[in-house]
């Protein structure tokens, strides 16, 4: 990824590989159609009307923590003039060995969450808490021989550079 990668619209992602854009309730009927393969991933608020917050979301309590956070912070970090909210990858490597999440799967446990599900993927949890989660975009770019957890970091990274801190869901790169 180049420095000059621009996060503002669905456009600016499309000319840089990333495909899907498929709406999160859609997902939840099918999610069939995310490739099964290693990559990197982004949540995307397709609107540029302010967020809603719900003090209650619909994420699931993952070994019983309570996922939801005061509405104050999430406007906290919020960011602006951009449609990614959250950056994502499966089958990256760590600790030396390649796991083997796909996008598939890695996104399948990111729904499932979403659904109150108690799944070890926590990473994200924030967009559990918008009133229009539903409407939210999931789009991907496979990446058959990059470390996906590399790129995920230098998107974050650049994301940073760019807005001053990290996309509204990321915790951590």
């Amino acid at each position: 990824m180049k420095k000059s990668f621009n996060f503002k619209t669905i456009e600016n992602l499309q000319q840089v590989g990333f495909t899907g854009f498929i709406s999160i309730a859609d997902l939840w009927k099918d999610c069939s159609v995310i490739p099964k393969i290693k990559g990197v991933y982004m949540v995307v608020h397709p609107t540029k009307a302010a967020p809603e917050f719900l003090s209650v979301g619909t994420g699931g309590f993952y070994k019983g923590k309570d996922p939801n956070v005061p509405i104050e912070e999430l406007l906290a970090k919020w960011v602006n003039e951009t449609c990614v909210i959250y950056i994502g990858q499966a089958g990256g490597i760590r600790g030396g060995k390649q796991p083997m999440a796909t996008l598939q799967s890695r996104l399948r446990q990111y729904l499932r969450f979403g659904q109150r599900g108690a799944v070890g993927h926590q990473g994200g949890c924030y967009i559990w808490q918008l009133k229009d989660a539903a409407n939210l975009l999931f789009c991907w770019k496979p990446l058959p021989t990059d470390d996906p957890r590399a790129v995920e970091k230098e998107l974050i990274e650049t994301f940073k550079t760019q807005y001053g801190k990290y996309p509204f869901a990321n915790r951590q790169d």
